[in-house]
């Protein structure tokens, strides 16, 4: 039998994420990377974009009525430089903007002008065009004079004798042990700003992100927001797409039930007197089987979304829940006004998952169903409750639906409050913000 070996692999040196990093390594590490030559790249870069975005507001102060987008230079500029931050810094720069409320050129306009990042990166615009470019260029030369030094033996013999450099760094050359002394002073010098020019860069890179980019818990924050968001844009995508389609059952497929009903009954008025049993047993069956349909279809149309609710409000749309519900249920609403509709449409959702509960879990003789506001006004929330005399033990690990009711809840940043103790009995209540 062949002998295998586990050996349990070493940690290796963690992969430097920032320039700050990579400085603090060993220094031939350092050296052999690319950091160095990212932060030249960074510090080369910045004078093509000062040249960019000076030329970019040169034309626009020339157009008429461009006053406001000159106001807003700095956006494109601030988001280049966050990209830019990627080659000295690989964790990602997140903007300090908030989305508008709405859609829209005026609405966004609004918010951006309103904002203190807006005038904050215009400002970085243009120190940044008139003075940390320039500043940057300076540096990347240092570090191009010592590359430059390095490989001088090469420049004397491409350049024709005419046209060589006779001066370097105050010294006469004239080709042989000169130009390998500047060769020398290039292998001395270049280490030394490799080193001068990346703290310099990742101090720049520092300086840009605690002025164009948000705090790490800003940008989380405006994640969360983004997100909620886009489950409540999810939410009302959905419940438009169901009523749509309890609008297409109830107007298409229930009306031609019906007429196949009506139909089948006429054709077995017509067959009651012909000597044909088979004929009448295979109508009298279709007959009952199409009104099996429709019953179902009904069921099935206010399960997705109950007209009453939409036509005359959540307490009659309660009213008709508990009146089809297997088990007794008293329902008590007490509103002064009709709810938002996403929150009307929740707690109908609400009572409808719990009553379902009740039935196919709670072995409960009756059920108590409350909903209030608990105030006029849009700060108080809407309160249900729904209570059983059952046998308690609601778990949602169990697929009972409650994990489904938590996040339908959770979308208009609800509360759900769940009491189900072993023997009952079982308690259910629910607040959702009056305003969605």
């Amino acid at each position: 039998m062949a002998e295998v070996r586990l050996q349990q692999a070493l940690p290796g040196p963690v992969p430097a994420r920032t320039a700050w990093h990579a400085l603090t390594g060993h220094p031939g590490r350092f050296l052999g990377s690319w950091w160095p030559w990212r932060a030249l790249g960074y510090l080369l870069s910045a004078v093509l974009v000062a040249i960019l975005w000076l030329a970019g507001v040169l034309v626009l102060v020339f157009v008429p009525a461009a006053g406001v987008v000159v106001l807003l230079a700095g956006l494109p500029l601030a988001r280049v430089e966050r990209w830019r931050l990627r080659l000295v810094d690989r964790t990602p720069a997140l903007s300090a903007h908030r989305r508008p409320g709405r859609s829209g050129l005026w609405a966004w306009l609004g918010t951006r002008f309103r904002e203190t990042s807006t005038w904050r990166e215009l400002g970085y615009a243009l120190l940044f065009s008139f003075g940390l470019a320039w500043l940057d260029l300076c540096v990347a030369m240092l570090v191009l004079c010592a590359v430059y030094l390095l490989g001088f033996p090469f420049v004397m013999l491409l350049t024709p004798t005419e046209y060589r450099p006779v001066e370097v760094l105050w010294f006469d050359v004239t080709g042989g042990p000169e130009s390998l002394l500047a060769t020398g002073a290039g292998v001395v010098v270049l280490p030394v700003l490799l080193y001068l020019a990346t703290a310099y860069a990742a101090g720049r890179a520092a300086l840009t992100r605690s002025v164009l980019a948000g705090p790490p818990e800003e940008g989380l924050r405006a994640e969360v927001v983004e997100l909620s968001r886009s489950r409540a844009r999810i939410l009302e995508a959905f419940d438009a797409q169901r009523r749509r389609i309890e609008r297409d059952l109830h107007d298409g497929a229930q009306q031609r039930l019906t007429g196949l009903i009506m139909t089948l009954g006429l054709a077995r008025l017509e067959l009651s007197e012909t000597p044909a049993p088979a004929a009448r047993d295979l109508v009298t069956r279709a007959y009952d089987e199409a009104n099996q349909a429709l019953a179902e279809l009904r069921d099935l149309v206010r399960g997705i979304s109950p007209r009453v609710l939409a036509d005359r409000g959540l307490a009659p749309a309660l009213a008709e829940l508990a009146g089809r519900c297997a088990v007794p249920v008293e329902v008590a609403v007490r509103l002064v006004a009709r709810p938002p509709e996403p929150v009307e449409a929740a707690a109908w959702f609400v009572v409808s998952e719990a009553l379902t509960n009740v039935v196919r879990h709670s072995r409960a003789d009756r059920a108590w169903v409350t909903v209030e506001h608990d105030g006029d006004g849009d700060d108080h929330d809407l309160t249900i409750e729904v209570r059983d005399d059952g046998v308690g033990g609601a778990d949602p690990a169990r697929g009972t639906g409650l994990v489904g009711l938590a996040d339908r809840v959770s979308v208009l940043a609800g509360r759900i409050l769940l009491t189900s103790p072993p023997g009952g009995p079982t308690a259910l209540r629910v607040e959702l913000p009056w305003r969605p």
